[in-house]
């Protein structure tokens, strides 16, 4: 492999680089959302809208006793303080200040907990009562859906597959979006009949809220179903969006088309019926509206195979890109022809907001052809407020317009996010598949320059950017192709880690752990430490070794890993048992951190990021300006 070009010099930015970055567009996309005006000045961005969240308190119990964290909320005051009861006795003995945990030695694992938020030194009431992780994990019990035969006569059962999370039902608690994966579900390049594909609505406490059964006309596998849960209309319960079909049943009975068609051809393709995207109800599973998938399939091999291969390759996301509101990004093509489409759901309909084709005759000729990879990023890349989607090689602007295109091809892995706590903004890593493109590019996704580069080698089908090593100033980023970890200049900093997969803020430091499979690892230069080994659990998507979902989902901002157990039968969630003295607000209200946990589910699953450096010797974390229903 050749050297990176030679590095860009470091420019040390001040500490609340991102407070101005949120604060630069328009105020008139304020009153367009409905939302109360700010200042009328230059810096002036509108406040996102984001989750009224409950304090997500958990417990985690171990040998001496139990961790408590919570949520510091968006809508908190930069100075709260908490207090720790239980059972209505306090526990600590001056309040909490520094962090949003304690650990309350010598306690039971049955020990009930609440937490007091101290404002203006006024003690408010008690929050919602902790969730106990007894044994280091908590688990949410589902139910597979029967399994089932084919036309050719293939028995097949279902397995929990990946999931994401969303306040459904508006009480301030997250809930699950489960899909239910048929253990025949096919990738787009194999031929054969596939079971349906199964969604549901799941509390944390396994209640099922609703099931949707998408139909013998969505093919099931990695690329066919890529699912959005969000509260797009900004009542304070989410929504569901999901691609459907004739034959598909919302969470009601209700059919969506018609119940008695198949499309399938005799190699199990859908290449022929009409195409759907509905949005579902996150309370009840109905079909609260539906209209024309976007784009149509159209001619099958002008994807560029006559079989199907291409022609169904979906991803999916949320963006907010008029800088206040959420938008739902569903997207179509990549090898060849990539499009998206744009919408917003307000007021019990689909509008849509803009369309990208790679084909129109704005973009034809440009570049932006064949560069998608197999999941996509949403983030404010140019600094306006306003959402931008990378998608792969090429980058979308807020307005649908084409904004850069490298040229470099299709990649499985990218990450989008502030790695370089040196440079203003954000920075983008990714891999490439395609043999003749750079095996590793680090591009400045403002522009789509390319920052350095690795020779082109493989089809390098792993790559990841996180600071989890504090020896270096800023993320390192390595990848399947590379036999080293390298800094945001693309100098060699060390061994490579022992996986190139998911990242877990796990332990009590801002470095991020190694997630692959069913263990967290600690990085080390001379090795890697074992920290969490799930127990009875599996991994999903086979070779790539995905939980059923990573991220800030309770608790302090550490995030928690979610697998299935092996027998299918729980969602088994961990939460970390260590103590941290950092506090920085939940995850859950930056909302590039939150729209990437979104689209996680999306292609090839990546682990979300922040929009601000969350790493070793971070500059103190920013505040979210945000509203909430």
């Amino acid at each position: 492999m050749q050297h990176p070009h030679v590095p860009r010099p470091r420019r040390r930015r001040p500490h609340d680089r991102r407070r101005v970055l949120v604060t630069a567009v328009l105020a008139g996309a304020l009153a367009a959302a409905g939302l109360a005006a700010l200042p009328d000045t230059a810096s002036a961005a509108p406040v996102r809208q984001a989750e009224q969240l409950d304090r997500g308190v958990v417990s985690v119990h171990t040998g001496g006793g139990n961790l408590v964290s919570w949520r510091w909320l968006g809508t908190d005051p930069d100075d709260v303080s908490f207090n720790v009861y239980r059972a209505g006795t306090k526990v600590n003995s001056s309040p909490v200040t520094r962090s949003t945990n304690y650990f309350h030695a010598g306690a039971p694992e049955q020990a009930d907990y609440t937490v007091r938020a101290i404002v203006n030194g006024v003690e408010q009431g008690d929050s919602v009562h902790a969730v106990q992780f007894r044994a280091g994990y908590k688990d949410v019990p589902i139910t597979p859906p029967a399994g089932g035969t084919t036309p050719d006569g293939v028995a097949y059962t279902y397995e929990a597959n990946d999931a994401s999370v969303a306040d459904l039902d508006g009480d301030g608690a997250l809930d699950f979006v489960l899909k239910w994966q048929p253990t025949n579900a096919k990738d787009n390049s194999q031929s054969g009949y596939t079971g349906n594909t199964i969604v549901d609505g799941i509390r944390l406490d396994g209640t099922r809220l609703w099931r949707v059964d998408l139909g013998r006309n969505i093919r099931s596998g990695a690329h066919y179903t890529q699912f959005q849960a969000y509260d797009y209309d900004g009542d304070g319960r989410a929504e569901v969006a999901m691609k459907t079909a004739d034959g598909t049943v919302d969470g009601q009975g209700k059919v969506i088309g018609s119940a008695s068609a198949d499309h399938r051809n005799g190699s199990g393709y859908v290449l022929s019926g009409p195409e759907y995207l509905t949005m579902f109800d996150g309370r009840t599973g109905a079909a609260l509206g539906t209209t024309d998938y976007v784009p149509a399939r159209g001619n099958v091999a002008s994807w560029g195979d006559s079989y199907g291969n291409r022609v169904d390759r979906f991803l999916a996301g949320t963006a907010y890109l008029d800088g206040a509101r959420p938008s739902l990004i569903m997207a179509r093509g990549y090898y060849t022809r990539s499009v998206m489409a744009a919408w917003d759901w307000r007021n019990g309909a689909f509008t849509r907001r803009w369309t990208f084709d790679t084909d129109s005759a704005t973009n034809k000729g440009k570049g932006y052809d064949g560069q998608g990879s197999h999941s996509l990023s949403v983030g404010d890349v140019d600094g306006d407020g306003k959402d931008e989607i990378v998608y792969g090689a090429m980058a979308v602007d807020d307005n649908g317009n084409g904004l850069w295109t490298t040229k470099t091809g299709h990649g499985d892995a990218q990450h989008l996010g502030d790695l370089d706590p040196g440079t203003a903004g954000l920075e983008y890593f990714k891999v490439s598949e395609s043999t003749g493109q750079p095996a590793e590019l680090y591009i400045d996704p403002r522009t789509g320059s390319v920052r350095w580069k690795l020779a082109a080698c493989c089809d390098n089908g792993r790559g990841v950017a996180g600071d989890i090593w504090a020896g270096n100033d800023g993320a390192e980023v390595w990848s399947a192709a590379d036999t080293q970890i390298r800094d945001e200049a693309g100098a060699t900093k060390g061994r490579e880690p022992s996986s190139a997969n998911f990242l877990s803020w796990w332990d009590g430091d801002t470095t991020r752990e190694l997630l692959d499979g069913t263990h967290i690892d600690k990085y080390g230069t001379g090795g890697d430490t074992r920290l969490l080994t799930g127990a009875s659990v599996s991994s999903n998507n086979g070779t790539k070794a995905t939980p059923v979902l990573s991220g800030d989902i309770l608790g302090d901002w550490r995030e928690e890993v979610v697998w299935r157990t092996s027998d299918n039968r729980n969602l088994r969630i961990y939460s970390t048992p260590h103590e941290t003295g950092t506090r920085i607000t939940t995850l859950l209200h930056d909302t590039m951190y939150r729209t990437g946990l979104a689209w996680q589910n999306s292609g090839y699953n990546q682990p979300p990021h922040p929009g601000f450096f969350l790493g070793a010797g971070m500059a103190t974390p920013p505040r979210p300006r945000i509203t909430t229903p």
